[in-house]
């Protein structure tokens, strides 16, 4: 007799103690997905941190919650893992609902624009000044060393584009990702070229990309543009191109280029020396690239703006000197 109720009891206290765990489960789920008012749009979620801490900086009744969120991760220990990095939140959520962002890895992008034509001193400044990125305070000489890179500046090697990144990134780490970039379009271009273009290697033709960018921002132009310097490269003409002049110059330039600075024997000068400059002059797309490798075949020497950002091409002095009175001096 007394064994049966002691086996009553027992199976009596397992059916309870089911049912009431089922109960308090099923309320901890509706507390677990009841909607919240969040109280910040974006939250940082550091190395060590938990979902506790995390529910603290996002509802401002977490603090009374507290208890029944510990029972439902020793319940629910799958809920509790959540990954580093800034996520942002709905106005109205839930805990399940903060638990399943936190524990997605879906964090909040940033991103930088690279633009063709800038300088790398232009783009490094843009870089620290970018929110979500960690500002350096390394040299260019700093990070070619950090780089590893051959050439005795960055200019140029870094590829013009939209780089997405997550909070926290140091500026060095884009720079990287740019010129790695960089070098994969350069050798898949390279490996393309026109095997006529008077070009010695790939830098050379990164060179005279940079200068076709500062010429013209018409990308249907640039093949003719990079046609003009390639012949006049093959005759052992001077290139005569004044953004040249103008990176030479450097701070001096003040918006104008006077007779004396097409005198002056500077490296970029390309009024005075009959080769392409010592380095890029700026960022150069790929398009670029492509032009510089891949050039228009003409008989055109010379180019003038004639407005809206094209230009009228030349086959001889006499042409060209007739379209610099019409669209420069407008007689």
């Amino acid at each position: 007799m007394l064994r049966k109720v002691i086996l009553g009891f027992i199976s009596f206290s397992l059916i309870a103690g089911f049912f009431s765990y089922k109960w308090f489960d099923n309320y901890l789920v509706e507390q677990w997905e009841l909607p919240r008012t969040s109280q910040v749009q974006q939250i940082s979620v550091g190395a060590g941190s938990n979902i506790y801490r995390a529910a603290q900086q996002v509802f401002a009744d977490a603090e009374q919650d507290t208890w029944w969120l510990r029972v439902w991760f020793k319940l629910h220990p799958q809920h509790s893992a959540i990954k580093k990095g800034l996520y942002q939140l709905d106005e109205e959520l839930s805990y399940a609902q903060l638990s399943q962002i936190l524990s997605s890895g879906k964090v909040v992008q940033f991103k930088v624009s690279l633009i063709e034509g800038e300088t790398f001193q232009q783009f490094w400044e843009k870089l620290n000044q970018t929110k979500g990125i960690t500002p350096s305070d390394k040299t260019e000489q700093e990070l070619l060393a950090w780089l590893e890179v051959e050439q005795g500046k960055l200019e140029g090697l870094l590829l013009p584009e939209t780089y997405f990144f997550v909070n926290n990134t140091s500026a060095e780490k884009i720079v990287r990702r740019a010129k790695l970039a960089l070098d994969k379009v350069l050798a898949e271009q390279w490996d393309k070229r026109n095997q006529e273009v008077p070009l010695k290697n790939p830098y050379e033709a990164l060179i005279l990309a940079s200068i076709i960018e500062k010429e013209t921002g018409a990308k249907f132009e640039r093949p003719r543009i990079a046609s003009v310097f390639v012949n006049r490269l093959n005759k052992g003409m001077r290139l005569q191109t004044d953004p040249t002049v103008i990176y030479g110059m450097g701070d001096r330039y003040d918006g104008n280029i006077r007779r004396k600075d097409l005198r002056e024997a500077t490296p970029y000068n390309t009024y005075v020396i009959r080769a392409l400059p010592p380095t890029p002059i700026a960022m150069a797309s790929e398009d670029a690239i492509i032009a510089a490798l891949n050039p228009e075949q003409s008989n055109y020497y010379y180019f003038v703006a004639k407005g809206g950002g094209e230009h009228y091409f030349s086959k001889n002095l006499a042409e060209h000197n007739r379209a610099v009175r019409k669209y420069i001096l407008k007689k």
